[in-house]
């Protein structure tokens, strides 16, 4: 039997469309710098791309600016210079939400950051947020506030209250800088429909190529550059841009817009029958965020007592590919940041299995997967009674 492949949130499989789109681009000469014909011809492939790009978050084609991926995306927005037209404030705060990507926590720039805590569910302390950031407008009106708020969350799936918190932001002011990478391409994702100043995403988790992102800011939005050098990116980024990347992306993006909301109720399917089945062969099995608004492809479960390395590496050796809810680095497992965020007991946040759907995705894997799930619980189980 072929593997299961069950983590679409760490990357999706490519789209046919999308390794096509960097195949032809491949055999594409010229620099896009270039004045020649195939300079230009490199360079319409390009633009093409940021339209396409731009179409699927509402945002103007010249406000997409290409980067190596999320996390530069990231980087390259969270500084104190990111900043609306005509504010000449020199000083700057980062509110961040707990359960932020770790190239948001640990890879911005600011001197002085916060962290905005989650509630038990996983979402952002709304009623926390908004009397913080009210709070700072009106006792140091001097600075000024940039907040950092995800689309949703990469483990749990929750579903964040952006557009709240971007209309408080923007009465103090202020700047919103929101994650949108496991968004994007699985639920609409509209720039303006959010409130968000910046947008940042990823190809790879929408079926594109990895290595490549973008930064979308709003037209009112100005920033300092992170990679100086030369004016490629509309002097926002310098550096020879990836031609295939960017064409795949937007080749990914082609096939992923048109059905977004199908799709959506595909997977959401898909996740309430695994859900349904893991309830119904451990009811003593935890669910993170069941009760909030998710993403349709998600699922973070525990099962009390069991280490999630173990029961990843069971997985695997059964032909299933999934993964923990926790970071990995180095090769070794560390509790996740977010279900510390969401007050988790440790031992049940240390056995956090993370189940992502996607395109590639079907009913016949759920058939599979579902008894080979129970069987490897079991079988664990079964071993930790032994040993005790």
């Amino acid at each position: 039997m072929s593997r299961l492949y069950l983590d679409h949130n760490a990357t999706t499989p490519a789209r046919p469309e999308a390794v096509d789109a960097v195949a032809r681009a491949m055999a594409i000469v010229g620099n896009p710098s270039s004045v020649h014909a195939e300079g230009r011809a490199a360079r319409a492939t390009i633009e093409a791309a940021r339209e396409t790009v731009a179409g699927l978050l509402g945002a103007r084609a010249r406000d997409v600016v290409f980067t190596s991926g999320a996390s530069e995306a990231n980087a390259t927005a969270l500084q104190p210079g990111l900043r609306r037209s005509g504010d000449r404030r020199r000083d700057a705060i980062l509110l961040a939400a707990a359960g932020e990507h770790a190239s948001v926590l640990a890879g911005h720039r600011f001197p002085r950051h916060e962290i905005l805590p989650l509630g038990a569910d996983g979402v952002l302390d709304l009623e926390t947020a908004l009397a913080r950031i009210a709070q700072l407008a009106a006792d140091e009106p001097e600075v000024r506030i940039v907040v950092a708020l995800q689309a949703a969350n990469s483990e749990t799936g929750a579903v964040q209250p952006v557009a709240q918190v971007a209309e408080a932001v923007r009465r103090a002011g202020g700047v919103l800088v929101c994650d949108a990478v496991q968004a994007a391409g699985r639920v609409p994702t509209d720039i303006r429909l959010l409130g968000a100043d910046v947008l940042t995403v990823s190809a790879h988790k929408l079926g594109g190529p990895r290595g490549i992102g973008a930064l979308v800011l709003r037209p009112d939005i100005e920033m300092d550059r992170l990679i100086g050098g030369g004016g490629q990116e509309m002097n926002r980024r310098a550096g020879t841009e990836n031609l295939p990347g960017i064409a795949g992306f937007a080749a990914a993006v082609a096939a992923v817009q048109p059905a977004i909301d199908a799709e959506a109720s595909r997977l959401l399917a898909l996740r309430e029958r695994v859900e349904a089945g893991i309830e119904a062969f451990a009811p003593e099995a935890v669910v993170f965020g069941r009760h909030v608004r998710r993403l349709p492809n998600t699922i973070l479960v525990a099962f009390p007592g069991l280490p999630a390395e173990t029961l990843l590496m069971a997985l695997d050796l059964a032909g299933v590919a999934a993964s923990s809810g926790s970071a990995c680095s180095s090769g070794k497992m560390k509790r996740s940041h977010v279900l510390d965020a969401m007050r988790v007991p440790a031992d049940l946040a240390e056995g956090a299995v993370r189940i992502s759907l996607g395109w590639t995705s079907t009913e016949d894997d759920v058939t599979r997967f579902l008894p080979v799930f129970e069987r490897t619980v079991a079988t664990l189980y079964e071993r930790r009674r032994r040993a005790a």
